[in-house]
């Protein structure tokens, strides 16, 4: 009886077998396809990040400029790419790393009531970091950041990848001026942190240009 029933139970389990395979060999190729992916993005970011730092020290040593970084959710990637060029030492005068509004608050010089009512993600923060890094070091030109890099600390008011980044400028006599933008990014926290400073670098570079 086994005998018989065996050759047409064969076919059903070969079938159902090779089912299993086809879709585990599909999730894999889809799983692969997506951290192909992921890697390459990584890899065009960092390409960008290294060549943003490398036009941006060529700029500042021709102005004989000094940068300063204020730091929160990059966690002073942006002084890292900044110093991962030969030379930086010739315009690259330091960076704070704020991660805690502590930090914000004591080093930076920004106000508690502006991070109490406001939260360090926020616009009157980041202006107050770019601000207080500037006149702390000794520099001409400085950029702070403050964000969500998630994967958790999200909300609805300000989700996963919101951003706010402040440049402040100020040479010689001049007023200090101060600009600040909202970035809303999408990735994993790495390329969240990796555009922060892609987006870091390029408003610098814009300041730049303008006094060239």
């Amino acid at each position: 009886m086994h005998q018989r029933l065996l050759p047409l139970l064969l076919p059903h389990i070969d079938f159902a077998h090779s089912r299993v395979l086809c879709l585990i060999a599909g999730w894999g190729a889809i799983l692969a396809e997506k951290v192909m992916s992921a890697k390459g993005t990584e890899v065009s970011l960092e390409k960008e990040i290294a060549a943003l730092s490398a036009s941006l020290g060529q700029k500042l040593q021709a102005l004989g400029w000094q940068v300063t970084t204020a730091e929160s959710c990059t966690g002073g990637a942006i002084a890292a790419a900044i110093t991962s060029v030969a030379g930086s030492s010739g315009w690259f005068e330091g960076a704070i790393v704020s991660y805690a509004n502590r930090i914000k608050r004591d080093l930076l010089g920004v106000d508690q009531k502006d991070l109490d009512e406001f939260g360090a993600v926020s616009e009157p923060v980041v202006r107050q970091m770019a601000m207080g890094v500037l006149n702390r070091l000794d520099a001409n030109l400085s950029v702070a950041v403050s964000g969500i890099a998630g994967p958790d600390g999200g909300s609805e008011e300000k989700p996963v990848g919101t951003v706010w980044i402040a440049w402040a400028h100020g040479e010689g006599q001049e007023p200090m001026t101060i600009d600040a933008r909202r970035l809303q990014l999408s990735g994993s926290r790495h390329e969240i942190q990796a555009r922060t400073v892609v987006e870091a670098l390029k408003g610098l570079l814009i300041i730049v240009a303008e006094h060239e």
